[in-house]
């Protein structure tokens, strides 16, 4: 099939791979501009954008598709299906239309679960059991389409990055499956009940409120790692916490209980075991407290 690409971050790379490899025509890749990043703030391309660079793959970034002459851009590609994965830009219903079966999408969830930016995120967060891929024929709603294939995969203890990579390589392989034989894949409607919403992650959400549950706040760290990382304040020094487990004790929430760096929560209390100071390297909590002792006693705020 001839095929327009739309995507940007890690998550789609493991797709715009496999349907290479599949034997598929891609005739462009869209993916969103470059943007400031690091410390430099020097702009950076998407990984989507590096990885159709390495495959000879022509690659458009406008910042938006809402233009006549970007529409007519986009048709006068002449493809039969745009398969998207987290482009992250709203699709018009001029580009919704303008391949023969439409825009297909690469959901990281079980929809109608989690619909939007962060489903990943939303449910480990929510402490689901599972998550999963949906390949949905993508319509003017914000993830509303009929679902064409869906596949579940248990959460277990897994973070964020950890879970995204198995969906992605997943989603990839469903995506491949689908293109086959796209005709046998019964259009399903999603049902109205269940629908849930998984909002964009604000910066503000990533700081550590430890009146919450100790389980609450391990789900938290868990959804948040490696990035943009849960944190917390010790001395004016902001510190990631990247994996905690659940630990024994109580005392005012933010409270050291001890020299393994157990510290209260609103119920219950958490021991971190992987952290991060700015500008080092992840590092275990034997490493932190080696270089920055906290002591027992002290309050987070």
């Amino acid at each position: 099939m001839r095929v327009i690409f739309m995507g940007s971050p890690d998550f789609a790379v493991p797709t715009l791979d496999a349907l290479v490899e599949a034997g598929h025509e891609l005739v462009a890749a869209y993916t969103q501009p470059p943007r400031p990043a690091g410390r430099g703030k020097a702009e950076r391309p998407t990984p989507v954008e590096d990885r159709a660079g390495e495959l000879g793959i022509e690659v458009r970034s406008p910042k938006s598709l809402r233009s006549e002459a970007e529409q007519e851009a986009f048709a006068e590609l002449d493809a039969d299906v745009a398969v998207v994965a987290a482009y992250g830009l709203i699709l018009p219903q001029p580009i919704l239309d303008a391949p023969m079966f439409g825009c297909i999408n690469v959901h990281g969830s079980l929809l109608p679960r989690w619909r939007g930016a962060a489903p990943v995120q939303r449910a480990i967060m929510a402490g689901d059991e599972v998550t999963g891929v949906t390949i949905m024929q993508m319509e003017a709603g914000l993830d509303t389409g009929p679902m064409l294939l869906k596949r579940a995969v248990e959460i277990e203890d897994k973070n964020a990055a950890q879970l995204t990579d198995e969906l992605a390589k997943l989603g990839a392989a469903m995506m491949v499956e689908v293109l086959a034989d796209l005709p046998s894949f019964e259009p399903i409607p999603q049902p109205e009940d269940g629908i849930t919403y998984a909002a964009k992650i604000k910066k503000e959400e990533a700081r550590i409120d430890w009146a919450r549950p100790a389980r609450e706040l391990r789900r938290h760290v868990q959804a948040l790692a490696p990035f943009p990382g849960a944190w917390f304040e010790v001395d004016g020094e902001r510190i990631k916490l990247l994996a905690a487990e659940g630990a024994r004790g109580h005392g005012t929430p933010g409270e050291i209980l001890d020299g393994e760096l157990t510290i209260a929560c609103g119920n219950g209390a958490l021991r971190p075991t992987l952290l991060q100071r700015a500008g080092k390297g992840a590092m275990s909590r034997d490493e932190l407290l080696r270089g920055f002792p906290i002591l027992e006693g002290t309050r987070l705020k």
